[in-house]
């Protein structure tokens, strides 16, 4: 039985399914990762500020002009849509067998795909709101903005995205439901992640479930932890197990 086989066996004998994602999960969608040679922080950009540093809460607060300038021409991507991931993810939840997906990405593709309990570590693109009021704008106040730091109509403060930069804690409802969801399964499907951002990463290590599963394209740091690593492109590999499901 080969690796891919193993899995869908698993999947079919699990009644409680995790899903813990990251970049990788969507590259196959044309967004960039952040880590590998091909990713954000290797790219070209035309500031001589590094994306680490134009991702930080200070940094946003100092100079949102030139944030929104890299935000809007590397972060967002309206024309990407689901791959193969998000779809068996989200045919697993609806067959009752997966129970959340735990994602770092912030694309809302996992939800465009149909899934529904979708815990955003890193916030989403889709939700923004004004710092000054409150008021809720979808992400097309940041794309279709005329001016370089979008303003709120009612009371003129920026338009925040509700992602998490650095510097920024994470949501707390988010972690507590995430460790709930993890804790609870019996099998922990890890997809996509180079399992370095922390404290993200840590969150794996409340999984007490039946098997662990690593579908990453590198080593990571938790491989120690695997029942089973599928190194082949996560959209092919979850596009295989559909047709055998």
């Amino acid at each position: 039985m080969d690796k891919v086989q193993t899995l869908v066996s698993w999947i079919k004998n699990s009644g409680n399914i995790v899903f813990f994602g990251g970049a990788g999960t969507s590259t196959e969608s044309g967004i960039p990762d952040f880590r590998s040679a091909a990713g954000l922080y290797q790219s070209e950009h035309n500031s001589p500020y590094p994306p680490e540093v134009m991702l930080s809460r200070r940094f946003f607060m100092s100079s949102p002009d030139i944030f929104f300038d890299f935000y809007r021409s590397k972060m967002l991507h309206p024309e990407a849509s689901p791959n193969g991931a998000h779809r068996l993810l989200a045919e697993l939840e609806g067959q009752g067998k997966l129970k959340a997906v735990i994602t770092q990405n912030i694309d809302g593709l996992h939800q465009q795909a149909g899934s529904r309990a979708v815990f955003e570590l890193h916030g989403s693109i889709h939700r923004n709101h004004c710092m000054g009021c409150g008021r809720f704008y979808p992400v097309e106040a940041i794309t279709g903005s005329a001016d370089s730091v979008p303003r709120c109509k009612d009371c003129g403060g920026i338009i925040k995205p509700d992602v998490v930069l650095y510097e920024e804690e994470l949501d707390h409802d988010v972690l507590v439901g995430s460790v709930a969801a993890i804790a609870a399964a019996d099998l922990l499907i890890i997809g996509g992640t180079s399992l370095t951002v922390q404290p993200a990463a840590s969150l794996i290590t409340y999984f007490n479930g039946r098997h662990t599963v690593l579908l990453n394209g590198e080593s990571t740091p938790y491989d120690h932890r695997a029942d089973l690593i599928i190194t082949d492109r996560i959209g092919e590999v979850m596009g295989r197990i559909m047709e055998q499901l």
